[in-house]
């Protein structure tokens, strides 16, 4: 009775063995499709998880890019900033330099102004002082062969005189000539006076004078180059005064001191006439 019940109850494992096997297999299948199915949701979960990855990557680098561009733009525009104030600044400064070049160019001309008008107020100065000096210091003449160093003040006097006789104003020419010989007394001078004022004396027939300031010129300087001319005057005055006598004596005077003279000629034919 144990063996029949022992062959039923084996009989029945291994008729259910199949149904088993199936659900086995099916479970394994299930089980195999839950495991790839599974697989293929963490292999999704890992490839977006990936992708998030690699756009948060990205949007790093890409603001970090646009935070560097930005920087850049920002120090760009400041150099740019910078840059526009530096021309600016420098513009003005130029402009600057342009005015103080201006104004210096000014100034240049200016003082070159003021120093051409100081050196003419210096020229006219020296000018001026030359003429002063030249009033003051003797000048050198020569008058009637003879060479000598005179004052200024006494040349100009001089020729006063002597030009207002050239002038044939022989009454205004004596006055001059006696005040110059009264005031340059030593004179070299002197006795050229003396025989342009007896000349002029002569002129408006004061005979008597004429010849007293003719004959103060023989006397003081015998060897002057007037002084044949003064003694053929002296005896023209005494013609003239009708005093032949001493005039013929003047004449022979004349021959005798002076007889290579040119007035000489003249004194033997005033003598002839006289005879």
């Amino acid at each position: 009775m144990m063996k029949t019940a022992f062959r039923s109850r084996t009989s029945s494992a291994w008729s259910s063995l199949p149904e088993m096997a199936a659900r086995a297999l099916v479970c394994l299948v299930v089980a195999a499709g839950f495991g790839s199915a599974q697989a293929s949701l963490l292999e999704d979960d890992e490839a977006r998880k990936a992708i998030l990855d690699l756009r948060q990557r990205v949007e790093t680098v890409r603001q970090a890019q646009d935070e560097r561009l930005a920087e850049q733009a920002r120090k760009s525009g400041e150099e740019s900033t910078q840059l526009r104030r530096s021309l600016v600044e420098l513009q003005n400064q130029i402009e600057g330099l342009r005015t103080e070049l201006a104004k210096l160019r000014g100034q240049g001309e200016q003082l070159q102004r003021d120093l051409s008008e100081s050196q003419q107020r210096q020229r006219d100065a020296t000018a001026a002082l030359d003429q002063r000096l030249q009033k003051l210091e003797p000048t050198r003449v020569t008058v009637d062969g003879k060479e000598f160093a005179v004052d200024p003040a006494e040349k100009r006097d001089y020729e006063t005189a002597l030009a207002a006789l050239k002038k044939g104003e022989f009454e205004a020419a004596q006055p001059l000539f006696v005040e110059f010989i009264k005031r340059y007394g030593q004179s070299e001078y002197r006795n050229s006076a003396l025989f342009w004022l007896g000349n002029a004396q002569y002129a408006t027939r004061d005979y008597k004078e004429a010849i007293i300031n003719f004959r103060a010129l023989v006397s003081q300087a015998p060897t002057h180059l007037r002084s044949p001319e003064a003694l053929l005057s002296i005896a023209n005055c005494q013609l003239e005064l009708k005093d032949a006598r001493s005039a013929r004596k003047t004449l022979e005077e004349l021959l005798k001191a002076y007889p290579q003279s040119d007035a000489a000629v003249a004194a033997k034919d005033r003598l002839a006439h006289l005879k």
